[in-house]
């Protein structure tokens, strides 16, 4: 059933890789935390954007944020960044509008901005200047967490049109680079993703699911998903789009809609992230991003409930792609055919422009090794 589901997304695993990869080429890291000073709305507004356009992988956005906050980047601002890093990702918005639908991808969307507005909210009520100084000062212990190298990592191409930096040999250097180094860092959130959902998908009977939810109480199961789903999330330890397959799993067992875009949220507080929250920024500080963030996914989770539930846009039936998932020769076989040799000719470029040797550096090590490798693309090698 694993396998079957892996099979059902993979076109779409490497059509998202391949796309963040090509906007990653593009932006800069170097030139971020010029761009989050403060705050503000415009501040909160651009984090997202360079969210979006970043790596999904929860661990390198932690990572990242932390990194812009050392550099001078607002503190705020670098968390907006961060949450919206794994949800508003294109990798993302693929696999749900395959296993889930449509729906789930419009109300992740709609609510990834809404969720980071009631966390500034809830930051400018909470969170106390000391406290900013007190994380501060533990990041500047620099700590080691995880995906470091790949935070650092900026092999952005700035010069010239877009079409020319994608299409250029550093272009291509790098839309390889960021592609591969992407799997590396998710591969196994979705492998535990899909093996989870399998188990659960094929062991866990249906009435469990029903009860555990409130199927049967329409008006308590609203509210006791979005409370209950960031819950499920911190105790399975799968973030990132591996999560997307234990969302199809929760949706078929009867969790509401706002349960499941909870769920989806909730990868950035997950029982290892958590940890790494501990180091990065002290305990108090990773206490409150658990408070806030909670606060903040499941708020935004209900509000998007009841706005699609008033459009009429939430889903009746519950028909996700997990237990049906089945490989035959159709349409997803002749797409992971052609995206099989995508991907290879990508892999191809990785392993002949010094892609092993970037994979094994860290921190600012991966920083050097990005731009030598730029050069050497540069004069076509």
């Amino acid at each position: 059933m694993a396998f079957a589901m892996f099979w059902e997304i993979l076109w779409a695993l490497i059509l998202g890789f391949g796309l963040s990869g090509a906007v990653q080429a593009v932006v800069s890291k170097k030139e971020m935390r010029k761009l989050l000073p403060d705050d503000s709305p415009r501040s909160l507004a651009v984090a997202c954007g360079l969210g979006a356009a970043s790596s999904s992988c929860s661990y390198a956005a932690v990572a990242l944020a932390r990194s812009l906050f050392r550099k001078g980047a607002n503190f705020t601002a670098a968390i907006a960044f961060m949450l919206a890093s794994t949800n508003l990702v294109i990798e993302l918005g693929i696999i749900m509008v395959i296993l889930l639908g449509w729906q789930f991808t419009l109300g992740e969307f709609l609510g990834g901005p809404l969720m980071v507005a009631i966390l500034a909210i809830l930051f400018r009520l909470f969170l106390k200047p000391r406290m900013v100084q007190a994380a501060r000062r533990q990041a500047e212990k620099g700590l080691a967490g995880k995906m470091e190298g790949h935070a650092a990592m900026d092999m952005s191409v700035t010069e010239g049109t877009l079409a020319r930096r994608i299409f250029s040999s550093k272009g291509f250097t790098a839309i390889s680079h960021y592609f591969v180094m992407d799997w590396l860092a998710v591969w196994k959130d979705i492998a535990l993703g899909l093996l989870i959902a399998g188990a659960l998908g094929a062991w866990v009977p249906m009435d469990w699911w029903n009860g555990f939810f409130l199927t049967r109480h329409p008006f308590w199961a609203k509210l006791w998903g979005p409370i209950v789903g960031p819950v499920v999330a911190v105790v399975s330890f799968v973030c990132s789009v591996g999560n997307v397959p234990l969302a199809a799993v929760l949706w078929n067992g009867g969790a509401s809609f706002g349960g499941v875009i909870a769920f989806i949220y909730a990868d950035l507080i997950v029982l290892p992230i958590l940890d790494i929250y501990r180091r990065y920024y002290g305990l108090k500080i990773s206490v409150f991003l658990l408070a806030t963030m909670y606060a903040a996914m499941a708020s935004a989770a209900l509000i998007i409930e009841l706005l699609l539930g008033a459009l009429r846009l939430v889903p009746a039936e519950r028909h996700a792609r997990v237990i049906e998932a089945s490989i035959r020769w159709n349409y997803t076989t002749i797409l992971n055919i052609a995206f099989l040799a995508i991907a290879a000719i990508l892999l191809c470029r990785f392993f002949t422009t010094g892609g092993p040797e970037m994979a094994q550096a860290n921190g600012p090590t991966a920083a050097r090794a990005a731009a030598a490798l730029l050069k050497i693309a540069e004069k076509g090698g």
